[in-house]
C-alpha cells in the first residue's frame, strides 16, 4: 500500500503527530507545500483549527491535489474545537476524494491549555493507529 504524509501546523504539534505517523509507516512526513507528486492508496493529512477553520494552506493544499487518492485519512490537534474531520471532508468532496472514516485526533497545547500535548502518549497511540490503516 503506497501511503503519504502531509500536514500543516503553526505550533508544531500537529508536526509531531505527522512525523510519528509517517515514521509507523516508513514515509517522510511532509507540509502542505509539498505537491503529492504521484497516485497514493492513503494520503495521511494533518492540520489544525484556527480561529475555528481549517488554514488556507489546508485549503490550497487539496484543491491542488491533481493525482489519484485511494483515501484520505485525517488527523488533527485543536486546543477548543474537536477536529478538523468535518472541514477537511467538506474540501475533498468538492474535490471527489474519499475522505476515511476513521481518524486521528488529540488536544493541541495552546498557551496554558494542554500543557505538553501532543505527548508520548498521543504520539505512539497516532503511530499505532497509522499502522492500523495502512496493515488493514
Amino acid at each position: 500500500m503506497k501511503a503519504a504524509v502531509r500536514y500543516y501546523t503553526r505550533s508544531g504539534n500537529t508536526g509531531k503527530l505527522a512525523k510519528a505517523i509517517a515514521e509507523a509507516v516508513g514515509v517522510e512526513a511532509l507540509t502542505t507545500d509539498v505537491p503529492l507528486g504521484e497516485d497514493v492508496d492513503v494520503l495521511f493529512l494533518g492540520s489544525s483549527v484556527y480561529a475555528f477553520g481549517v488554514d488556507e494552506n489546508v485549503s490550497k493544499f487539496i484543491s491542488g491535489i491533481s493525482v489519484k487518492v485511494g483515501k484520505v485519512v485525517n488527523f488533527s490537534t485543536a486546543a477548543l474545537v474537536k477536529s478538523t474531520y468535518g472541514q477537511v471532508g467538506k474540501l475533498l468532496a468538492a474535490k471527489n476524494i474519499p475522505q476515511a472514516k476513521e481518524e486521528f485526533y488529540c488536544r493541541g497545547s495552546f498557551g496554558p491549555m494542554h500543557k505538553g500535548r501532543p505527548n508520548e502518549k498521543d504520539l505512539k497511540a497516532a503511530a499505532a493507529f497509522a499502522k492500523k490503516v495502512v496493515n488493514g
